[in-house]
């Protein structure tokens, strides 16, 4: 609870201050009875939101430890951040390979978790992928966690925000839920990428902004998915979503696949990885399945001879599909083939759900000789899909 009213936030503050203390604590008892085991630190979040909302009350007497709990509960609701749906994952490799199997991998899956409201926030899982492209996600947390803010700071265009999460909480607990005005309706579609500078390893995600009445695209980076930058992105480029960034610069610059015209995608490049202008059209829809528009679907993956971009397209009664196109590896405003058909497409028996007929990721990886591609079905859930190189190449190529 978060009322804008302050009023009403005081009339809650005196009826806690009238309650005999007596009353008082055992009111905290039977609120610590049915949800402390359903959060961690529950007292310390008791106190820590009387403190966020401080600044409502009116001058009062020093509340004692009880007292301030107490209103600690009173402005506070649980929410169910995935109740609704959990989809449009994206995948790279684990900054820790600690425990991999041989000639195997760990990965981080990042989702976009949908709640009451239909609000969007972030949410993580992790996983192995074995030397045969086999998938196993490891058990998730039964609790989850918001991360604290370390910082926050105006910009002309939006909030800079920093925020942390406690090492003793597990990355399947860690939920990024809104915390500017600009994203208040929803974390969206985040698109992660290991980007590599000169031997120095970053984990860049552009995602959605949503206001509730605008969009934007920000830029959200970690090096441990421990703490997290969330900085908002400038430029003409950055005013629509589905931004994906190359995993290193070339020829000395940042480069994003974006679709600033809702419909076509476009080369961008840039000095400064904040700002995106401009850019160059590269791909339009072409085939039946992809005729209202085409997308990006995570950042181009880097092969041996050639950048691989997976797509989404748009065709008939708002159906999703999976392509993708091969760039040229100095020069990707060049496309060197592409899908005729999708490689991935909603099935009869799959395409009921939250948003049905849709197949959709925000991003694969490489592992070997093989892609591994986390996609969601019907915003419902989400499963795994690999292929080998050679074969991918020769179906787009073909």
């Amino acid at each position: 609870m978060n009322p804008t009213d302050k009023t009403r936030a005081n009339h809650i503050v005196d009826r806690v201050l009238r309650l005999d203390p007596d009353i008082a604590e055992q009111q905290l008892s039977e609120v610590l009875e049915n949800f402390d085991g359903r959060h961690r630190n529950l007292l310390d979040i008791f106190e820590a939101r009387a403190a966020e909302m401080e600044e409502a009350f009116r001058p009062h007497a020093e509340l004692n430890k009880i007292q301030r709990r107490l209103i600690g509960a009173y402005f506070l609701h649980e929410y169910s951040f995935e109740a609704s749906a959990l989809f449009n994952p994206s995948i790279v490799r684990h900054p820790d390979q600690s425990g991999a199997p041989e000639n195997g991998c760990r990965f981080i899956l990042s989702l976009r978790a949908v709640g009451e409201g239909h609000i969007s926030s972030l949410t993580f899982r992790s996983g192995t992928i074995g030397a045969d492209g086999s998938v196993a996600i490891d058990p998730t947390a039964r609790l989850a966690s918001v991360p604290k803010i370390q910082s926050r700071t105006a910009g002309l265009i939006g909030d800079n925000v920093e925020v942390i999460f406690r090492p003793d909480e597990e990355l399947s607990e860690r939920v990024i839920y809104p915390i500017t005005d600009a994203q208040s309706n929803g974390i969206e579609d985040a698109r992660f990428v290991e980007f590599n500078d000169e031997g120095q390893k970053t984990f860049y995600a552009t995602y959605t902004a949503y206001s509730g009445r605008a969009i934007r695209s920000e830029l959200l980076a970690t090096t441990d998915f421990q703490s997290f930058r969330m900085t908002p992105l400038r430029g003409s480029a950055a005013r629509n979503k589905g931004m994906a960034l190359f995993p290193r610069k070339i020829d000395g610059r940042y480069a994003m696949i974006g679709r600033q015209d809702n419909e076509n995608l476009y080369l961008i490049y840039s000095d400064d990885l904040h700002t995106w202008d401009g850019g160059q059209s590269i791909l339009q829809p072409e085939y039946p399945w992809e005729f209202v528009q085409i997308g990006t679907c995570g950042s181009p993956i880097e092969l041996d001879d050639c950048w691989l971009l997976l797509t989404h397209g748009v065709g008939p009664v708002r159906k999703y599909s999976i392509g993708a196109a091969l760039l040229d590896k100095k020069d990707p405003s060049r496309v060197l083939a592409r899908s005729r058909e999708p490689l991935v497409r909603p099935e009869p028996n799959e395409r009921e759900g939250y948003v049905p007929n849709v197949v959709y990721t925000c991003g694969a990886m490489r592992h070997g000789d093989q892609i591994v591609l986390p996609y969601a079905i019907s915003d419902t859930f989400s499963n795994f899909s690999t292929i080998k190189i050679s074969a991918l190449m020769q179906a787009v190529a073909g």
